[in-house]
């Protein structure tokens, strides 16, 4: 029976993959800072401890999801909790992983890892630029680490980035968003052609465990969406939708929001993240097989 190590199971992506690996057939061991009802723990806080040798002991797979991401304050102040986090405590965990004969080891990365997205094009794992903020760039450092130390060691180490990541309890700017409408403060967005990839967190972790069933994910680096380009102004509709709200037939100009971006680089760059481009392929993932069953609209749904 294939036993999984979880590390991030506390957070929105890893509870959902708990309720997946819940439906098969497998033993689950989890890392993380406390204990988890019904579950063998490891206890361990990345950023303060050395991971235990023990947490590795009869694994075969591991999913590392923790990581550190959205903190409020300058990331600059934080750098070094991002590199802790994100980066060391990942080869760190990798190398235990080694020693303790795990098979394959899946990384949960970021798009940001792979750099700003070009305007207007259709991003690959091939369109690699320079990292987004400090987040992207440990992130980065940790995916190239991992792919080296697979290369010198029996072990399959395999990159998963996803897009932007809706479903139930989202959170960040997707959960901003959508209080904003239910509450009646956010406004109808522009028709403006944008796109945008996304994926539901159970196609998400759908996802993940496919790569980790095949040898052809060894050294890979895999983009993750849903296979569609969302606008802004869709992915409103479909929040009002799912809030059981009429669609405001009018909406903001987008020369408004052109004026409040002159305003401040701080506001340019939130307009930007609103209403800008960030449109990326899954081809390769789907070459693997994996189609993605979730839409827009079944936002607070799970499918399974």
């Amino acid at each position: 029976m294939t036993k999984y190590l979880v590390t991030g199971s506390t957070g929105f992506i890893g509870s959902r993959l708990l309720g997946l690996l819940n439906t098969i057939e497998c033993e689950v061991r989890l890392l993380a800072r406390s204990e988890v009802n019904n579950y063998d723990t490891v206890v361990c806080n990345l950023e303060q401890n050395r991971i235990s040798k023990h947490a590795l002991e009869s694994v075969d797979i591991v999913f590392h999801l923790a990581g550190f991401a959205h903190d409020m304050q300058d990331p600059s102040k934080v750098e070094d909790l991002y590199r802790v986090i994100n980066l060391d405590a990942t080869v760190q965990l990798a190398k235990l992983a080694i020693q303790s004969g795990v098979k394959h080891f899946i990384f949960v990365s970021s798009v940001k890892a792979g750099g700003a997205s070009l305007t207007g094009e259709c991003m690959t794992e091939e369109d690699q630029g320079k990292p987004e903020g400090v987040y992207g760039r440990t992130k980065r450092e940790a995916e190239l680490q991992l792919l080296k130390i697979g290369l010198n060691s029996g072990m399959q180490v395999s990159i998963v980035r996803p897009t932007l990541v809706y479903g139930p309890d989202m959170k960040g700017n997707l959960r901003l968003m959508l209080s904003g409408i239910d509450k009646g403060w956010f406004p109808p967005l522009p028709k403006i052609g944008n796109r945008r990839s996304m994926i539901h967190v159970d196609d998400l972790v759908r996802a993940l465990l496919l790569v980790s069933e095949g040898k052809r994910a060894n050294g890979e680096i895999f983009i993750a969406t849903d296979g569609e380009p969302h606008s802004s102004h869709e992915i409103y509709e479909a929040m009002c939708v799912v809030l059981g709200k009429s669609v405001p037939r009018w909406n903001v100009p987008k020369l408004l929001f052109d004026m409040v971006a002159a305003t401040s680089p701080a506001l340019r760059y939130k307009v930007n993240k609103l209403l800008g481009n960030e449109y990326y392929s899954s081809d390769k993932l789907q070459s693997l097989g994996f189609k993605a069953q979730c839409t827009l609209r079944e936002m607070n749904e799970t499918a399974f």
